[in-house]
């Protein structure tokens, strides 16, 4: 059987190859870190993860809840490492970065038919192959997908929120909560640090005078994604610096929504508030929930202070910025996620359109299962538009090609319910979750019967 090429060893390059090698096929993984960083990484370890350390809720009403069961039901490598690695976080899937890394570098490294290469890859490899290289594509390999598919590639630009150290926070005033009540509080799921009025009038007008760090290295990409229709910074990821120009209480109604949580010194619930989550199982580094920046690091300190229970804030990583980019799905990809142009190359992850690491790792699962399928001449996994990864293929594939912008999972996208019965908003997405997972279930145990017979 001939070798699969998987190009990139992030999210969806990692669940690509491993889904492959499992199907019997020898496979080559191509990785360019650590010998060329991307300006985003700090490791060499494959599926770090550089912006969040969680992967969305685990409830199985929950859109992500919904693609972590159907994930199971694939046989998700990377799911398995991620439970391998949570840390508490509430309802939702949150890991140890450097240990999820590390469990699937170690996977990855000791699967006997995955070869692996640390070097850039700059050219579209001939024959079976996925391309998961990411937003940060380099730039010698977004020429050449530019050049195979006669498409200029879309780019915006992502921002990554700080990191502070436990032993920095102010418990006095700091407090420990997951919203609603939700979780187990005495793991300090979340670490809370309430504003009042006054407190978040303070902090807004501080950071709108900040300073941004200019993009002197990211202009002749800026020039370039001007021309190709780059889109400036995505919705899902907007500094909050940003976010705080859009309007006054902004923040307060988006990352710094109080609702839910209960200051214990007022029993009422903060004006706004800012969230802390685990970054490791001992809670000795916590990230600020949805508060990507791309201010000065200088300023950072200023003006990250300024929250109450920060006031002596240490940063073990600062917020900072990076370039993403994405293909016209519509245009250039099949719900099977090979290239309409070449059926032997498939692209998954955000190269592909999809948003939030659950996608990338879905994305990367099918798209190596069937580029392994394609290897061994069996028929593709086809899944049904009622599951949650089949309705994000829809609709990356189906979407209007000029306003494409990344798919999350969300119950937005999947179709309705064919029944009159009249539901609440939990009771429609217990439905939706119900009938996906059955509507799996029966896809796979059919395929399963079908190669049998073939």
């Amino acid at each position: 059987m001939r070798t699969v090429t998987v190009i990139g060893g992030g999210l969806a390059g990692s669940e690509a190859a491993w889904q492959i090698a499992q199907q019997g096929l020898p496979v080559d993984l191509y990785e360019m870190r650590p010998d060329v960083q991307t300006g985003a990484h700090r490791t060499g370890f494959f599926a770090e993860l550089v912006c969040s350390n969680s992967l969305g809720s685990s409830i199985p009403d929950r859109a992500s809840g919904l693609l972590m069961e159907e994930l199971r039901m694939l046989g998700s490598i990377l799911l398995t490492c991620a439970e391998q690695a949570k840390v508490p976080a509430g309802g939702a899937l949150a890991v140890n970065r450097t240990l999820f890394s590390a469990t699937v570098t170690e996977k990855l490294e000791n699967h006997p038919l995955i070869r692996i290469h640390r070097e850039e890859v700059k050219a579209i490899p001939a024959g079976n192959s996925v391309l998961a290289s990411g937003p940060l594509t380099s730039s010698s390999l977004a020429k050449a997908l530019q050049a195979l598919t006669g498409e200029e590639n879309l780019a915006f630009f992502d921002a990554l929120a700080p990191i502070v150290s436990a032993d920095s926070i102010n418990w006095d005033i700091a407090f420990k909560a997951s919203r609603y009540d939700r979780g187990t509080l005495e793991e300090g799921d979340y670490v809370n640090c309430p504003l009042s009025q006054i407190e978040y009038t303070q902090f807004v007008e501080a950071l709108l005078q900040a300073e941004t760090i200019p993009l002197k290295s990211f202009e002749e990409e800026i020039k370039e994604g001007v021309r190709a229709g780059m889109h400036g910074f995505f919705e899902g990821c907007l500094p909050v610096e940003v976010i705080a120009r859009r309007g006054f209480d902004s923040l307060a109604y988006g990352p710094m929504r109080p609702v839910g949580l209960t200051d214990p010194r007022t029993g009422r619930w903060p004006y706004a508030v800012v969230q802390l989550r685990r970054e490791d199982r001992a809670g000795s580094s916590f990230n600020l929930v949805g508060f990507q920046t791309n201010l000065r690091f200088s300023e950072q300190d200023r003006v990250l202070r300024k929250i109450p229970g920060l006031e002596r804030a240490e940063f073990e990583r600062y917020g900072q910025m990076h370039r993403n980019t994405f293909l016209n799905a519509p245009v250039l990809l099949k719900t099977d996620l090979s290239m309409r142009l070449r059926p032997s190359l498939f692209v998954a992850g955000q190269l592909a359109g999809v948003e939030g690491y659950l996608g990338s790792i879905a994305t990367g699962l099918l798209a190596g299962q069937n580029a392994a399928r394609t290897g061994k001449g069996v028929p593709q996994l086809i899944l049904p538009e009622t599951t949650m990864l089949g309705s994000i293929l829809r609709a990356i594939t189906e979407a209007e090609p000029e306003r494409f912008q990344p798919v999350k999972a969300n119950f937005g996208i999947v179709p309705a319910l064919t029944d009159d019965i009249r539901r609440g908003k939990r009771d429609r997405a217990r439905a939706y979750s119900e009938r996906a997972l059955s509507d799996l279930k029966v896809c796979l145990d059919r395929d399963v019967a079908h190669r049998h017979n073939v």
